[in-house]
């Protein structure tokens, strides 16, 4: 069992802002202090159809060695799933599940829809070394008839559609003056084992360059 590296291992307290210095989680409470591992997180964001569904399965096969693949959908539901702005619950809540994870020595490559401001503010953002972003993209009209070609039971209809083509549209203008930045990724006229070659390079590229994924942070 991994521990909510929100709960002091000590003294039981549960921080609201989590607190690391010099590579150790600190309790605000009892001021024990523990090690854990400080893996990066991967985002492969992008509006509903532009291939996250569909790349995810075939990228968890390749990078079975090295990452964990996990649909950020599973957690939209109940309480989590509110008309609050940018989703904070629902975003904090797949950081702390995250951050456990990453303590089996692993990274994750989370797919779903997301943006670094929903992620950079948050508290539990400091569970990570960094969250590196790639988004899958379309041109509009491909974009409309993927969406509008899916399965009654997923209710997209010309207002949810219009609404994910304006995320499509803001995604592709700011990504390269959002803080980090985001990679863009045209899945238009690629084929999906090359949309699936480009990410599993991108995220083994980065890895290269960091800390091996089963090392702790101190």
């Amino acid at each position: 069992m991994v521990l909510d590296l929100k709960i002091c291992p000590a003294c039981g307290d549960r921080a609201e802002r989590p607190r690391v210095e010099n590579g150790l989680l600190v309790c605000a409470v009892c001021a024990h202090r523990w090690p854990f591992r400080r893996l990066p997180l991967f985002a492969l964001t992008g509006p509903s159809g532009a291939g996250k569904s569909t790349v995810g399965p075939r990228l968890a096969e390749r990078l079975g060695d090295l990452a964990l693949v996990v649909e950020q959908d599973v957690l939209w539901t109940g309480a989590l799933r509110d008309d609050v702005p940018g989703h904070p619950a629902f975003r904090s809540t797949w950081l702390r599940m995250a951050a456990m994870l990453h303590q089996n020595g692993r990274p994750v490559v989370l797919c779903g829809t997301v943006a670094p401001p929903e992620f950079e503010r948050l508290p539990e953002r400091v569970f990570f070394s960094g969250i590196h972003y790639l988004a899958l993209v379309s041109e509009p009209d491909a974009l409309r008839k993927r969406l509008l070609a899916r399965p009654a039971w997923r209710e997209w209809d010309e207002e949810r559609v219009e609404e994910m083509l304006e995320f499509n549209e803001w995604l592709q203008a700011e990504a390269p003056s959002m803080d980090p930045p985001v990679e863009l990724f045209d899945t238009t006229h690629i084929a999906v084992d090359d949309a699936v070659d480009h990410v599993e390079k991108w995220v083994r590229g980065l890895l290269s360059g960091t800390q091996r994924p089963n090392a702790a942070v101190g």
